[in-house]
């Protein structure tokens, strides 16, 4: 009797024991990184740097953005930087390899499987992590993902994300700075003006909060409280003595000062830029 072979799909064989353990430090990175993220970037990516435990747990315990660029169905990396950043991350930590890559987002995108194709050829099962820099409804959605092939018999058809346990583990001072970046989040970083106009409006609503608390004790509305007072006379006592005019000049000097370290800075940028273009142009020629 003539038998018949069927062939079967199926996913290739993961380890179900694997799981990742990141360190607080690689979230505050990540979204450093997406807050210095350029203007026209929807997200940042980078390189997830760590060891694997003798019990197989990944330990990601470092990171550092790639720059990036992503069309419709293309992503573009520049390795070099990535190359040249591994190298001197390894100068520092020679233990510390690669074990994976991040992207900042909810869940994983079309260009995920492009990027996660390079990274296989880095380091073998790589892990991707998921970063939600939005906070949405105040809570940072924190996933990390391997990918498991789907084949049909011995041909291999595409790829799947597998969300695999992941471990946060915080002392009290980082889940303390953890839960402030949550409630704070901001798209983009002040400029030095806005940085400044917040920082005297933020001065001047305390002062007035000093203001109505002396008044009211004052009015007898309030009990004195002899801690505040005496921290209240030191503060006072500390501040130098300075005529209006002189307080004046100082700060507009101070103003004049820092205006023109923006302007050389700024001068310095594009004089490196251009010799960059023109280094560039030589060695193409």
């Amino acid at each position: 009797m003539a038998t018949t072979e069927n062939t079967v799909l199926q996913f290739s064989q993961s380890s179900n024991s694997l799981s990742a353990k990141v360190h607080p430090l690689v979230i505050f990175n990540i979204c450093d990184c997406y807050v210095r993220r350029p203007d026209q970037a929807d997200r940042v990516i980078g390189t997830l740097l760590g060891s694997v435990l003798p019990d197989g747990t990944v330990d990601i315990r470092n990171s550092y953005a790639v720059p990036h660029n992503e069309f419709s169905d293309q992503v573009a990396l520049d390795i070099d930087y990535h190359h040249n950043m591994l190298s001197s991350h390894q100068k520092v930590n020679p233990k510390e390899v690669i074990v994976g890559w991040y992207s900042t987002g909810m869940g994983v995108t079309g260009g995920s499987a492009l990027i996660h194709e390079f990274y296989s050829r880095e380091v073998s099962n790589p892990i991707h992590l998921t970063v939600d820099t939005g906070f949405k409804n105040g809570e940072g959605t924190i996933k990390a993902y391997i990918s498991v092939n789907l084949s049909l018999g011995d041909r291999q058809l595409a790829a799947q994300f597998q969300e695999i346990p992941l471990d946060l583990r915080m002392v009290e001072a980082e889940r303390l700075g953890f839960d402030i970046l949550k409630t704070t989040s901001i798209d983009k970083l002040p400029n030095d003006l806005e940085g400044m106009e917040a920082s005297m409006e933020r001065l001047l609503a305390l002062i007035d909060d000093i203001y109505k608390y002396v008044d009211n004790v004052v009015e007898g509305h309030v009990e004195p409280d002899n801690t505040i007072g005496r921290f209240l006379a030191e503060t006072v006592a500390s501040l130098p003595k300075l005529s209006p005019s002189a307080f004046d000049k100082l700060m507009n000097d101070n103003v004049q000062d820092h205006l023109l370290l923006l302007y050389l800075s700024s001068i310095t940028r594009t004089q490196l830029g251009l010799a960059e273009k023109l280094n560039t142009a030589a060695q193409i020629l």
